[in-house]
């Protein structure tokens, strides 16, 4: 199936990732929601963007899905018109053991508060 952009998505190699861009991708509450949404996924669950309900505009939306992805946070890719996502958890299991469970966690109690 083609692609719905001819601009590569990035994604940073499993040994290159860095703790101060994973935080700074963790440090948004509109991202934060992401990744508890895709944590709450599943392993094989692979939301499109279209499906998240966040309280930005359409414009910056993508930036949203952007900055976690180039951090290593969380993986994208196009199946037709939609661009699907899924958390890198074997991957920052791997560089930083526990942070991605104590961020879902924290995440978790912050949208309970």
């Amino acid at each position: 199936m083609a692609s719905r952009t001819a601009t590569p998505l990035v994604h940073p190699d499993r040994d290159r990732l860095r703790i101060d861009a994973v935080l700074a991708a963790l440090g948004c509450p509109v991202r934060l929601a992401v990744v508890a949404r895709l944590a709450a996924a599943g392993p094989e669950g692979e939301p499109a963007c279209a499906t998240f309900a966040l309280p930005v505009g359409k414009s910056t939306r993508s930036g949203h899905f952007k900055v976690p992805r180039e951090a290593g946070v969380i993986r994208q890719r196009d199946e037709g018109t939609r661009r699907l996502n899924r958390l890198r958890r074997a991957d920052l299991e791997a560089r930083f053991p526990g942070l991605l469970d104590l961020v879902v966690a924290g995440a978790r109690e912050t949208v309970a508060d």
